[in-house]
């Protein structure tokens, strides 16, 4: 294996822990602090998600921006608001 462990290896070794049982031993967290640190084991995270939601909004308004701006540089559109862009600033 890639890892060092051969498939013997890994048989011994399971079997040694099924005789050791450590899941019987394991007690978790005892303290008020030890609790709170590992009832945010499951957390994954939220900014990320909102952060990628805030991009995709971005991006889908610079198109349209660009899209309103090739338009009064085009004539199609008044510029109501007097933005006045340069036509080589695309």
């Amino acid at each position: 294996m890639a890892n060092g462990w051969t498939p013997e290896r890994r048989a011994r070794q399971a079997e040694m822990i099924r005789t050791w049982r450590p899941w019987e031993k394991s007690t978790g967290p005892k303290t008020e602090a030890g609790k709170a640190e590992v009832s945010r084991n499951a957390y994954k995270g939220g900014a990320w998600k909102l952060l990628r939601e805030l991009s995709c909004v971005l991006q889908e308004h610079k198109k349209v921006l660009l899209e309103m701006k090739m338009r009064i540089n085009e004539g199609q559109i008044e510029d109501r608001c007097g933005f006045g862009f340069p036509k080589d600033d695309l």
